[in-house]
């Protein structure tokens, strides 16, 4: 079984945090929304394992539950 990867993979983390609220700015929130809808999607057909993303979404909600949004 494929377990999810949760630790930066990313040589400039910054830069991939930095690419994703550049990739929001000037949008409103349904449109950001849609953006966020349509890359999740895109994720997760590159990742392409059920298994990871049925730990992604689990380890998502968790993290969700903990900060106290509710989402």
């Amino acid at each position: 079984m494929a377990e999810l990867r949760n630790e930066s993979r990313f040589a400039d983390p910054d830069a991939a945090y930095n690419a994703l609220v550049d990739a929001h700015r000037g949008l409103d929130q349904q449109e950001s929304a849609v953006l966020n809808a349509r890359l999740v999607l895109l994720l997760a057909n590159h990742i392409g394992d059920i298994e990871v993303l049925a730990q992604a979404i689990a380890a998502a909600r968790q993290a969700g539950s903990r900060s106290g949004d509710g989402r």
